[in-house]
């Protein structure tokens, strides 16, 4: 020991870590000794060193990105819970993620791929009020959601609701950011002010009805594009969601959904 000093052997004993692993934190600028032997090249720690220690390696532990623990350990103890909390619900949502994905490997595990009635039919022309977001694949629950709000408040400000049922419009590529909307049906003479509207020709349309939790969407998606393409069509977008029975009227497993994808004959 040095001038209250610990060498990298006594320290690494105090926080129950390998010298190996300080060396390591040490590299990634994690956590730096307090004095390096300009001669020997030995580490040397401070006592007070061992909370930040033990703080890195129960982080690290818990698998969490080295930048969130350097984040973490310099916003000091004031900062920390706001960054973990943010860490928290980051690992939260890939465990929800995680938990579909095994609810449908199960489905097929057990049954094989579901059978879904793909019908080819024509749409009508519909005029919605919309209001749209960017998002991620993995954030289109959470933000479909938030945009169902958002349009019921702004039609029940001005005393309607719209014809149900509700709509989803999506991209036909899931891309890493992409711009989604919710709308709901409206008379063809009415506008909402400060909603968009938007118009979807009526035509020739791919669809099927998926009955069941809105996780397992990409199951009837699958088997919907499938047949689309057995089928020489071309899919167009705006892919349309029309929310038949959702979470509010009956439990996820029976919620109703339609998909339904515009299309026209291939040109190969």
């Amino acid at each position: 020991m040095q001038d209250g000093l610990l060498t990298i052997g006594r320290f690494a004993r105090l926080c129950r870590l390998s010298v190996k692993q300080l060396r390591h934190y040490d590299d990634l600028g994690l956590l730096a000794p307090r004095r390096v032997d300009a001669g020997s090249g030995y580490r040397y720690y401070a006592p007070e060193q061992a909370r930040d220690a033990l703080t890195i390696a129960l982080l690290r532990e818990m698998d969490l990105p080295l930048a969130v623990v350097a984040r973490a350990l310099a916003a000091g103890p004031e900062g920390r819970p706001a960054i973990l909390g943010a860490e928290r619900d980051r690992l939260a949502e890939r465990i929800r993620r995680d938990r579909a994905r095994l609810e449908m490997l199960d489905r097929l595990a057990q049954d094989g791929l579901p059978g879904y009635e793909v019908t080819l039919g024509r749409e009508p022309e519909r005029r919605l009020a919309v209001v749209r977001a960017v998002c991620t694949p993995a954030q289109i629950g959470a933000t479909v959601q938030e945009c169902m709000g958002r349009l019921l408040t702004r039609l029940g400000e001005r005393g309607t609701t719209g014809q149900p049922p509700l709509w989803g419009l999506y991209p036909l590529d899931l891309e890493e950011r992409m711009r989604i909307g919710v709308g709901a049906q409206i008379p063809q003479a009415d506008g909402v002010p400060g909603l968009e509207c938007a118009v979807l020709p009526g035509g020739p349309v791919a669809e099927t009805v998926h009955v069941g939790s809105y996780a397992q969407l990409p199951l009837a998606y699958h088997a919907l594009f499938a047949a689309v393409h057995e089928r020489g069509l071309r899919p167009l977008a705006p892919v349309r969601e029309a929310y038949l029975v959702g979470p509010a009227q009956a439990p996820p497993g029976e919620c109703t959904t339609r998909l339904i994808v515009p299309v026209e004959e291939s040109a190969a």
